[in-house]
């Protein structure tokens, strides 16, 4: 039984997160700042992790993992996502590694060359594109226009060129906050066997997904279309467990999953992921079903109430999210652009949210802030009064 106080005003413990919680967050914000930044809550884990870990440590040993992780981990991952996703993933082909931003790296160095061209969808997370150049290849930018809450493929195949090696699927889609569709999920499919491509499918949110869409996982669509899908797994989005580092790579064929294996450098023990990682990673996958379900509950009060909030502030706009525990508001009207916008009310109104620009996203996500929701109803609301007092004073 889920203590209904878990998610709770009073569970927030600041003075931990301002010692702890770094990347743009209580840690690295000035004294007054609500920091609604980086996509990772402000709520204590699930004790079946803490316990997990500290009961590991009791006979005080903390020696090497095999190369390629625990099996029981493996195993507990496939179960997890073969009963949750509707997907069969085979625990031999999946690959523990020190969280989802590596393996994208580890996807990238292994299929691509210098040369190569990457399709990456404008705006999305910039991890994509900077794996992509990292490995030596180009990147073309698709427009991801939003149409009726989904991203309009139709002109997607005429963005591939000779040189197209592979295409990058956020599914569901940070900072859109949205799910793909079966039909869409086709279409990319469909395309990436026709110009025989590689895709990265990146699938870290599909558990933060909310009632009015649900996730379908491109996996699903059969095994022999995605021999070229390189699949990305993720807990600290679900979990809150950032610290720990913790992702998997999956591949359906036995030649690429050797190759992600040597490229990733586990058998050296250069790369790899540690033990107390694998251990609380795994129980909150074996017991951590309860904890996320109600955290989904409160995101679900959360992202209603903080929409609402939001779209009925002057010159702001946003989706509801179908998925994500972000908004990606709409400050166009505002006269300001999203740098000038996040920078003046961080500085001014003591809120600090992510801008929408290059770095980050991608060009195409100008004029758009994103906003963490993860938090508790008390600093979200005061967060809100702050900006919407803010936005009225300055809107130009």
């Amino acid at each position: 039984m889920i203590d209904p106080r878990l998610f709770s005003d009073e569970s927030v413990n600041i003075d931990a997160l301002k010692q702890k919680a770094y990347n743009g967050r209580w840690a690295e914000v000035e004294e007054g700042v609500i920091p609604l930044t980086a996509a990772d809550p402000d709520f204590p884990v699930s004790s079946v992790i803490t316990d997990a870990i500290i009961d590991y440590l009791k006979d005080g040993y903390l020696s090497y993992t095999p190369h390629t992780g625990l099996e029981s981990f493996k195993e507990s991952i496939a179960r997890y996502i073969n009963t949750y996703k509707d997907e069969e993933v085979d625990p031999k082909m999946v690959l523990p590694i020190d969280s989802a931003a590596r393996g994208m790296y580890v996807i990238a160095e292994s299929v691509l060359v210098p040369g190569d061209e990457v399709i990456v969808f404008d705006p999305v997370d910039y991890l994509f594109r900077e794996s992509s150049l990292a490995s030596g290849a180009s990147i073309t930018l698709f427009p991801a226009k939003v149409e009726n809450d989904s991203i309009d493929l139709i002109t997607l195949e005429s963005y591939i060129t000779k040189k197209t090696k592979m295409i990058c699927l956020c599914n569901p889609h940070n900072p859109l906050g949205l799910v793909y569709s079966k039909e869409d999920l086709d279409h990319i499919l469909t395309i990436a066997n026709k110009y025989d491509l590689w895709i990265m499918n990146d699938e870290i949110w599909s558990d933060i997904v909310y009632g009015e869409k649900p996730f379908i996982s491109i996996l699903s669509l059969g095994k022999e279309r995605n021999k070229k899908t390189l699949s990305v797994f993720g807990f600290s989005k679900s979990f809150g467990v950032a610290g720990l580092r913790a992702g998997a790579l999956y591949a359906h064929e036995q030649e690429i999953f050797n190759t992600l294996v040597e490229k990733s450098h586990v058998k050296t023990t250069a790369g790899g992921i540690a033990s107390l990682s694998q251990i609380g990673a795994m129980a909150a996958l074996e017991k951590g079903r309860p904890w996320l379900e109600a955290f989904l509950t409160h995101l679900t009060s959360n992202r209603d109430y903080g929409a609402q909030r939001i779209n009925a502030i002057k010159g702001l706009r946003c989706r509801t999210p179908q998925a994500t525990y972000m908004f990606f508001v709409d400050i166009s009207q505002t006269g300001m652009n999203s740098t000038e916008f996040a920078m003046r009310l961080k500085s001014e109104a003591k809120v600090a949210v992510v801008p929408g620009i290059s770095k980050f996203f991608g060009p195409g996500a100008e004029g758009n802030v994103r906003i963490c929701y993860a938090t508790s109803r008390a600093l979200l609301t005061e967060a809100l009064d702050r900006m919407e007092d803010w936005v009225n004073k300055n809107l130009k």
